[in-house]
C-alpha cells in the first residue's frame, strides 16, 4: 500500500521527559518505562466494509479496533549481541486487511517505548503510526492517518517493567504531536502473531485476606498475563510465571477499584503462582487470564509412528516450535534472544518445513540476518552461526524455490565470505577469528564450549567454514555466477587439504578439536580465552567431518561409529545432535542409527511433557535449563527425512527423490508440506511403501514404491 504516513507521539510540551529511549535492552542507562496510549474515533455517513491498514510502533504496541484486539507489533528487526549502541537502519510495519460492518471506527493503541526483551529494538524515540484506506459499502474509498486529531496520553500505572499500579491512573488526553519519521518502516512480509486467551476462574479474596494459588497449564506458552479485578480498596496481585520451578518472571498488579490490566511483555509460562493481598474492607474478586501468542498456524503436517512415546516426543517438539515462532524465531520465549542465534533458527526453519510448511517467517529471518551482516561488515557475534547462515539461506531456497531470496541476500553473503578470508592463516586454516563460538552448551575441563579456546573450537569452526563454502558455491551457481562458485569450490578444496593434513590424527583415527598454539595477545577478549596446552579428541569435530564430507565416505562412516559407541570423548547436547542426524543420513546409515539416536529424546523429554528441554546434560551444576527451546527439536525434521529419504533435486519441490525406509520402526506415516501440496508417505512392515504425490512434482522413487498421483 502506498499511503500517506505520519508518526505521532506524546506532545513534548506536556511530556518533556517521555520522548527518548535506548536502542536496545542490552544498553544501560536510566531509562524509564513509558506507556503511551492513542485513540481516534471516525464517524461516517455509511458503513465501512473494509480497512486496509498499515501500522507500526516503537518499541511495542497493541492495536484495538472498536474495542476488539487486532494485533501486537511491530515485527522484530532481529538484532545481534553487538553494535546495539548504533541505530539500525531497518524497522517494520504490518499491513492488515480488516473487515467491518459499522459506520464508526474507533482505534486505540497502547505503545511501550522501552526495549525490554533483548530481541527488541528501538530507534531511540517513542512513536506510533497508522494509515488506512477505508472502503465503504457503495464502493467509494477514503484515506485516514495518525495526525494531530488523534488523542494521546500516558498510562501512569505502568511504573516499571514489573509493576502496574492502577491507583496512579492515566494522564489527561492531549492532541498527539506529529513527529519526524525516523523509522521509514518497511513492510513485514509476514502476518502478525495471533492470540488465544485461556480464561481463569474467579478467585474471591475476603477482606484483609492473603491468598496464594498456583495456576498450572498442560503446556508451556509464550503468553501475556491479563488480570481482572473487582475491588473497592487496595488489592495487590503478584503473578510469578515459571516454566517449571526456576526463578520466576512476572509482574505485580495493584488495583483500588474495578479494572483490568495486561502485561506489556510476554513470558514463558508453564505455571503461574498468584499471590493476592486484599487490603480493603470488602471482598475482592480476581481473575488471571493467560494470553497465548504465536505466529499463525494454518497447517500442521504430522509424522506418526507405531511408537507412542516417540509420537509424544514429536508432539512436544512441534508445540515448542510453535511457541518459538513469534515475529522472528526465538531460541525460547524465556530467553528471547536476538536473530543472531542463527544456529537455533536454522534448525527451527528445517523443522518448520516438515511441520507447518509456511516458510515466510524463515525467509524473513534470512533477510533480516542479511541486514545484520550489512550493518556490521559481514560479522555476526557468533562465528559458527555466521557460517551456518549460508546453509540456512540455501535450504530455505530449496524449500521455497524463491530465487529473490538469494538475490536479495547475495551482497551480505559476499561480505560474510570476504570477512572469513581474512581469518585464514599461512597454514590454510582459520587461525585469527574473533572467537570460536558457538560449539555446544557443555563444559570440558571447566571450559565452556559456548566460547571455547582454539584447542576446543578451531576444528569445528573450520568444518563449518568448509560447509559454508560448499553451500555458497551452490548459491552462486544458481545465480549464474559460475566464476564466484568456482572460487568457493577452490577455497573449499584448499581448506579440505589443510584440515586433513593438520587436524586429523592418524594414530587415533579421528580429528582433534584444534591446535595448541598460543592465541596472540591482541586477539584475546571476553569470548576469546587464551589457548590450552591439552589436545582434545571430541565428538563434535568428527560429527561435522562426516556431515560435511571433509573426509572420504569410508572414514566418515567409521567416525560415526566411534561417535555412536562413545569411542570419542564428550557429551553432545540436543542442538548438536542435529548434525549427527544429518551425518547419519548423508553417509547412508539411517537404517542403522536413526532410531537409536532418536531414543535419546525419550527419557529427558517425556519426564517433562510441557515443552522441549534446552539440553540433556547440565553444563554446570545448578544450571536451570529452560523447557521451551526449539533448537533441540531436530527429530521433528530428521525423522520424517529419514523415513522418506527425501532429496530436493529442484528448488521448490519441483523435483524430488524418495527412498522410503522404516529405520527400525514397524510403521510410519509422514506428511511433507510443499508449495504444490502435501507429499504423503505410508510405511508398514512387510508392505511396499505408498507415496501420494502432487502431479506438479516430478517424483523419483524406489521401484518398490506404490505411487499415487493427485
Amino acid at each position: 500500500m502506498n499511503l500517506p504516513e505520519q508518526w505521532i507521539w506524546l506532545p513534548k510540551e506536556h511530556f518533556p521527559n517521555e520522548q527518548t529511549t535506548k536502542y536496545s535492552a542490552f544498553l544501560g542507562g536510566d531509562y524509564r518505562q513509558v506507556i503511551a496510549e492513542f485513540k481516534r474515533e471516525y464517524s461516517f455517513s455509511q458503513k465501512v466494509i473494509r480497512a486496509r491498514v498499515r501500522v507500526s510502533g516503537d518499541t511495542y504496541f497493541e492495536l484495538y479496533l472498536n474495542g476488539e484486539f487486532v494485533c501486537t507489533g511491530p515485527a522484530c528487526v532481529g538484532g545481534d549481541f553487538m553494535s546495539n549502541e548504533r541505530v539500525r537502519p531497518n524497522f517494520y510495519a504490518w499491513e492488515l486487511d480488516l473487515h467491518s460492518d459499522s459506520d464508526t471506527l474507533e482505534f486505540f493503541a497502547r505503545v511501550r517505548m522501552l526495549p525490554r526483551k533483548i530481541s527488541e529494538y528501538s530507534k531511540g524515540h517513542g512513536g506510533f503510526m497508522l494509515a488506512a484506506e477505508l472502503e465503504f459499502d457503495d464502493g467509494t474509498t477514503t484515506v485516514i492517518s495518525t495526525d494531530e486529531s488523534w488523542k494521546a496520553r500516558q498510562n501512569l500505572a505502568f511504573t516499571s517493567s514489573t509493576l502496574y499500579d492502577g491507583r496512579l491512573g492515566v494522564s489527561a488526553y492531549y492532541p498527539a504531536e506529529v513527529i519526524t519519521d525516523l523509522w521509514n518502516a518497511q513492510t513485514a512480509p509476514t502476518p502478525p502473531c495471533i492470540e488465544e486467551t485461556f480464561f481463569g476462574e474467579d478467585i474471591t479474596v475476603a477482606p484483609h485476606e492473603k491468598k496464594e494459588i498456583v495456576l498450572d497449564y498442560d503446556r508451556i506458552h509464550t503468553a501475556y498475563v491479563g488480570v481482572h479485578a473487582v475491588a473497592k480498596g487496595d488489592v495487590s496481585v503478584e503473578t510469578l510465571c515459571r516454566e517449571q520451578t526456576e526463578s520466576p518472571m512476572g509482574m505485580t498488579f495493584i488495583f483500588d477499584r474495578d479494572g483490568y490490566a495486561r502485561s506489556p511483555v510476554f513470558f514463558s509460562v508453564g505455571n503461574i503462582t498468584v499471590k493476592i493481598k486484599n487490603s480493603a474492607d470488602t471482598p475482592a474478586v480476581v481473575r488471571i487470564d493467560l494470553i497465548s501468542t504465536h505466529y499463525p498456524v494454518d497447517r500442521v503436517a504430522m509424522t506418526v509412528t507405531d511408537d507412542g512415546d516417540m509420537n509424544d516426543v514429536l508432539d512436544i517438539c512441534r508445540h515448542t516450535l510453535k511457541i518459538c515462532r513469534q515475529t522472528h524465531h526465538l531460541d525460547s520465549p524465556r530467553h528471547s534472544e536476538p536473530l543472531a542465534c542463527t544456529g537455533d533458527y536454522y534448525i527451527d526453519a528445517l523443522m518448520t518445513s516438515f511441520t507447518f510448511g509456511d516458510m515466510r517467517l524463515a525467509e524473513f529471518d534470512a533477510l533480516r540476518t542479511a541486514e545484520l551482516l550489512r550493518h556490521n561488515d559481514g560479522r555476526l557475534f557468533h562465528t559458527t552461526y555466521s557460517l551456518i547462515y549460508v546453509s540456512m539461506l540455501l535450504d530455505i531456497y530449496k524449500f521455497t524455490g524463491k530465487l529473490s531470496l538469494l538475490t536479495d541476500c547475495k551482497d551480505a553473503l559476499l561480505l560474510l565470505l570476504r570477512r572469513f578470508e581474512t581469518y585464514i592463516g599461512e597454514n590454510g586454516l582459520i587461525e585469527t577469528p574473533p572467537d570460536y563460538m558457538f560449539v555446544d552448551w557443555i563444559y570440558i575441563d571447566g571450559i565452556s564450549m559456548h566460547h571455547p579456546p582454539k584447542a576446543l573450537g578451531q576444528t569445528c569452526l573450520n568444518m563449518f567454514y568448509f560447509g559454508a563454502l560448499g553451500a555458497a558455491a551452490e548459491i552462486f551457481d544458481v545465480l549464474g555466477e559460475s566464476a564466484v562458485a568456482k572460487d568457493c569450490i577452490s577455497k573449499r578444496e584448499l581448506l579440505r587439504t589443510a584440515i586433513n593434513s593438520i587436524l586429523f590424527d592418524s594414530e587415533h583415527g579421528v580429528y582433534f578439536e584444534g591446535l595448541n598454539t598460543p592465541t596472540e595477545e591482541h586477539l584475546l577478549a571476553q569470548y576469546m580465552p587464551q589457548n590450552t596446552s591439552k589436545r582434545y579428541y571430541m565428538k563434535h569435530s568428527n560429527v561435522l567431518a562426516a556431515y560435511y564430507g571433509v573426509c572420504d565416505d569410508q572414514l566418515s562412516c567409521e567416525l560415526i561409529r566411534k561417535v555412536m559407541t562413545d569411542e570419542c570423548e564428550g557429551e553432545i547436547q540436543p542442538y548438536f545432535l542435529h548434525y549427527l542426524f544429518e551425518a547419519i543420513f548423508r553417509c547412508g546409515l539411517r537404517e542403522r542409527y536413526t532410531r537409536e539416536l532418536a531414543e535419546r529424546w525419550k527419557e529427558p523429554v517425556l519426564a517433562f511433557r510441557k515443552g522441549l528441554v534446552e539440553g540433556f546434560v547440565a553444563p554446570e551444576p545448578g544450571y536451570p535449563f529452560d523447557h521451551s527451546h526449539a533448537w533441540g527439536g531436530s527429530p521433528l525434521y530428521s525423522l520424517p527425512k529419514a523415513f522418506t529419504g527425501l532429496l530436493i533435486n529442484k528448488a521448490g519441490y519441483d523435483e524430488i527423490t524418495l527412498s522410503p525406509s522404516l529405520c527400525g520402526y514397524k510403521s510410519a506415516r509422514v506428511e511433507i508440506p510443499t508449495p504444490h501440496g502435501d507429499v504423503i508417505c505410508q510405511l508398514e512392515e512387510d508392505k511396499n511403501p505408498t507415496v501420494t504425490c502432487p502431479a506438479a512434482i516430478k517424483l523419483n522413487c524406489d521401484a518398490d514404491c506404490i505411487v499415487i498421483t493427485v
